[in-house]
This record gives structure tokens, sequence and C-alpha cells, in this order.
């Protein structure tokens, strides 16, 4: 299997490789044990036909890509991976970020699996099963966590049966499998990429980007989702003024995840950048401005309070109790959270004006086994909250970050992410190049 996508654009284009045996490649991978519960509906045929016909010198080349069940495809039902929704029409049109991917060369493998309704960062779904994380398997027998929403995502791509997958990030739901994982997520500004066709969890904090097996792919990615050419000027480490803040993001880390993000930031400052601890007392506030279910509460309420009135028998409990807080919620609180929101950003970007980027581990743990979490709702929201404290700092932000894989080789998959506030991609993804090449050498 090559690396990763862009080596596969650089084979098909060599003639070393065929779109027919890639696309096969993908096909046998989507078939085989590591990617059970990992598509919810899959369309091979369709595949190969896209595959046969795209461009050798389109974006994608007819290389497989995975659907996150959260979007419309023209012909295919979007459910969320959810009962509630299984017997609703196809969809008449693709969704933008669809069309997108399409008119770029994709071939679509399938539709992924996901938290339901996307309201979990932990990737259990009991309705179609829960799709066991790739990287972990070969370091352990116990199944663990694939991270969620995009959950059967991120399997797609670790696995091999897609080279990227479209998914959402609303408090890290592209971030948090990615760092699971060992692979590339990058949450985008949320307004550079349409949300339309696409079921709303949070229309304030819903993003819609891509995980992939490596930055350069990321980029790829980035520049067909958002139909805007990404100015990567290569910056070296040595001109970087990177920050790491020991507010709250560095606290109860697991020893896996503290060890391999000091480690990253030591051979970063080996290699010449400069990195400077501080302190960022705003995101200490954010427990207690989101403490009535925040944004996602309040907008997953107005979508699905109808639904759950005649279905919530047919829900994920564990998301419709998340969805029910929003009812809670007056206009009043809502508005005043709107407000608290815009004054929060602009003390937070006040600090964060002197730095290109920052650093944090993506999320404080290693993946943990599925089993306990499963029968155990105490365990299962503990994980949950755990997960979502870091890289859901970014989308309240209205910033963007990057995961990226920092383990030592033969180590749990462990996130470093790179992020800035508002419409500083180019920055964030220039950074992550030279970054993802520094750490290279530790991951063997």
């Amino acid at each position: 299997m090559l690396p990763d996508l862009c080596s596969a654009r650089e084979a098909l284009s060599r003639g070393s490789a065929a779109a027919g045996a890639l696309i096969e490649d993908s096909i046998a991978a989507a078939r085989g044990p590591a990617c059970e519960h990992a598509f919810v509906s899959t369309s091979f045929e369709l595949a190969r036909e896209q595959a046969a016909n795209a461009p050798s010198d389109s974006p994608l080349a007819g290389l497989a890509v995975s659907i996150k069940d959260l979007f419309d495809v023209a012909g295919q039902t979007t459910a969320a991976a959810s009962r509630v929704l299984a017997g609703t029409p196809p969809a008449a049109a693709d969704s933008p970020a669809v069309a997108r991917l399409r008119a770029a060369g994709a071939a679509f493998v399938g539709r992924t699996n996901m938290s339901e309704f996307a309201f979990s960062g932990v990737g259990i779904n009991p309705h179609h099963g829960t799709p066991a994380n790739v990287a972990t398997a070969a370091l352990d027998a116990t199944p663990r966590i694939p991270g969620g929403s995009t959950s059967g995502g991120a399997v797609s791509v670790a696995a091999g049966a897609a080279w990227a997958a479209l998914g959402s990030d609303t408090g890290g739901s592209i971030r948090i499998p990615a760092a699971l994982q060992g692979l590339v997520g990058f949450k985008n500004t949320a307004r550079l990429v349409p949300t339309d066709g696409a079921i709303p969890l949070s229309t304030t904090l819903d993003t819609v980007c891509a995980i992939t097996r490596s930055v350069r792919d990321a980029v790829v990615l980035h520049e067909i989702l958002a139909q805007r050419r990404v100015a990567l000027p290569g910056k070296p480490l040595s001109a970087l003024r990177l920050g790491v803040p020991t507010t709250l993001m560095l606290d109860a880390l697991d020893p896996a995840v503290a060890t391999a993000f000091e480690r990253s930031v030591a051979t970063l400052r080996g290699a010449g950048a400069r990195i400077d601890e501080i302190a960022l007392p705003p995101l200490a506030e954010l427990a207690a401005l989101n403490a009535a279910g925040g944004f996602s509460a309040a907008e997953s309420w107005a979508w699905h309070r109808r639904r759950l009135a005649s279905d919530g028998d047919r829900y994920d409990p564990r998301v419709a109790m998340r969805i029910r807080r929003g009812e809670k919620m007056s206009a009043a609180d809502y508005v005043e959270l709107m407000w608290a929101r815009r004054d929060w950003i602009a003390r937070m970007e006040a600090t964060l004006a002197g730095f290109d980027v920052m650093l944090s581990p993506t999320v404080p743990m290693v993946a943990p086994p599925i089993e306990p979490l499963r029968a155990n709702d105490e365990a299962f929201f503990a994980v949950n909250g755990a997960l979502l404290r870091n890289p859901s700092a970014i989308n309240f932000l209205d910033g963007c970050a990057l995961s990226l894989p920092c383990q030592a080789s033969g180590g749990m998959p462990v996130g470093l992410m790179v992020w800035a506030s508002a419409l500083r991609d180019n920055v964030v993804l220039d950074a992550s190049l030279a970054i993802e090449a520094a750490l290279a050498s530790q991951r063997g």
C-alpha cells in the first residue's frame, strides 16, 4: 500500500500504478475484517465506474474516498447512522462538499458509520455496531474505540479502504479519531467550506473537513473542499514562534500522551523552533460557559425536538439525553452565550497574536477499550468529556487546527494538535508540514 494519496497520484501519473488496481485494493480492504462496522453502506460499482472515468490529472484521480453518513449523495439516503432517518427518501442532489469531491475525481467507496447524529467523540454506535480502532489492533488484542464522531471514516483510511474520509468536526469529530488512529485530521475555519446538504449538529460550530494519511494530503483535500489555493511559503521551524498553553490542555494526561508530547516539543526545539509556554486563562472558562449544554445542545434541540417527540425511543439514549439538554435553554441563555463567545474569542485572539501556531495534545489519552464504555454510562461520559476537552476549544474559538501523529515507533497513537485562530489555515498547514517532517525521525 502506498503511504498516502499524493504518493498514489504520483504512481498513477508515472504509470507505475493503475486506477483500476488501486480501487480494487480499496474495495478489498473495505470488505476485510478491519472494516467491520466501518460502513453503513458501500457503493463499490459506483467507485469502479468513477475510478475508470476520472481523468488521470484530476486532483483525486479516481482514488477511493469515503463519505460520512452525514452528507447528501445524490440517490442515497442520509441517515446520520440513526434508525430514525433510515427510511427517508434518497437525496436529490449532492451536498456541496460531495459535489466538489466528485468533480475532483473521487471514487466513492461507501458511506461510513459514525456516532449517531455526530453527537459523541467516542465513536460507539448501538445501531450499526462500533468499528474497532485499526491502529491499536496491531499493538493490543483488546478492541479499542475508534474515536468519533467520524469513527468509520477514520477506520476506512487506517484500514486502506479509502485514501481520505469526508467528515465533520463540531468539537473534535475529525481530530479525535485521527489522533487515536495515527492519522491526520484538519479542521479548517468553519466558514471556508459550506455545510449545506449535511445534517447539522451545531450550526454555529459544525465544520466540513477530512481525515487523511499525511499533512500534504490534508492540503489537497482542503483545497478541493474549500475551493481555494493554499499558500505554502515553506517557513522553516527556525522561523516559527510556537506556543504551548499551560492552561487546561496539559491537565490529566495519560503517561503515554505526556511522554509523546514532551518528546515532540523537545524535538521541535532541537530543530530550531522557538517554543514558549504561555498561560491562556480564557481556556479555564470554557466549562462554565458551556455548562448548560452550549451551542450543540441548543441547536440540535431545535433540529430534533419534533423527531424526539415522535421517535425518541429509536435514538441512542445517550445521544437523546444530550440533545434534550437544549430544551432547558432559553432564548436569552442562547443570546448570552453568543455574546460571551464573542468576548472570549477577542480575548483569546489578543493573546495568540504574537505566535504563529499553538501546540497541544489533541486528546489527553490513548484509545481506551470499547467494552467498558459500551455498558457504563458514567465511564462513557467521562471519556467523552476528556476526548472533547482540547479540540472543542478550537471550535469555540472559530479557529483552525490539525492533528498529526507524534508517538514513537511502536507506541499507541498520540495526536499533536497544531492550532490557531480563524482564517490562519494556511499558517497551520504550512507549520504542520514542517512539524511533520521534523517528527518523522522519532516515529521511525
